[in-house]
């Protein structure tokens, strides 16, 4: 499903921020990035999403190598990858129901489709009742729930999560950590990079261990 062979990513001269990181996530597994800030787990999960390009090295997404997809090809592998960001990217003027289906409206679904994928997937994430509201107006969990419905509306085969309880109190965190354990349940392949301990004691799946850029613990 996933995997990296000698992967080495640098910002600059004298920044390198991944190194030799080799390892395989299977089809269905739950996988946790963990190490403390700047250890290179956000460059990580931007290089599977193919928001940054490797310097050298392998990134292999369902048999297709990310390095060598042209740009034009990258739109249509995101489609079955869903994205949860740390600072939500919520577009602050559309409701609820508009930052879910947007992500539906750019395959060409039918409004009748639309309409019904992304009701099903905010009841799934209990915020069915508040569709017409805007983002200003959810709590911080409700807005990282938004986050995550709108990851899943296009039943992605993998699912990457940024930090997505790092903006969150202790009982919003674990409402995501359910929801994202959940959708691995279906069969989802969930990667979650975090610092939180927290989280890694409440899942209690394998661990990925960075620092400073390398893999320390947890590959294979």
């Amino acid at each position: 499903m996933i995997q990296l062979f000698h992967v080495y990513k640098s910002y600059g001269r004298h920044r390198a921020a991944l190194e030799d990181i080799t390892f395989r996530i299977e089809k269905g597994e739950f996988a946790l990035l963990t190490g403390p800030s700047g250890a290179g787990k956000t460059t990580l999960l931007k290089l599977l999403f193919g928001l940054e390009r490797p310097d050298s090295g392998q990134v292999v997404i369902q048999n297709r190598n990310i390095a060598r997809l042209k740009e034009s090809s990258l739109p249509y592998l995101r489609r079955s990858i869903g994205f949860i960001f740390q600072d939500f990217k919520l577009l602050q003027k559309k409701t609820v129901f508009d930052n879910v289906a947007v992500a539906l409206q750019i395959t060409a679904a039918s409004p009748t489709e639309i309409r019904r994928r992304v009701l099903e997937v905010l009841e799934s994430v209990g915020l069915e009742h508040k569709r017409e509201l805007l983002p200003v107006m959810l709590s911080a969990g409700e807005q990282q729930r938004l986050c995550v419905a709108r990851s899943i509306v296009g039943h992605p085969t993998i699912v990457l999560a940024d930090e997505p309880t790092g903006n969150l109190d202790a009982d919003q965190a674990a409402d995501i950590v359910d929801l994202l354990k959940a959708i691995n349940a279906k069969g989802t392949t969930v990667v979650v990079a975090t610092h939180h301990r927290e989280i890694v004691s409440r899942v209690q799946r394998r661990v990925i261990v960075l620092k400073q850029g390398k893999i320390v613990e947890g590959n294979r």
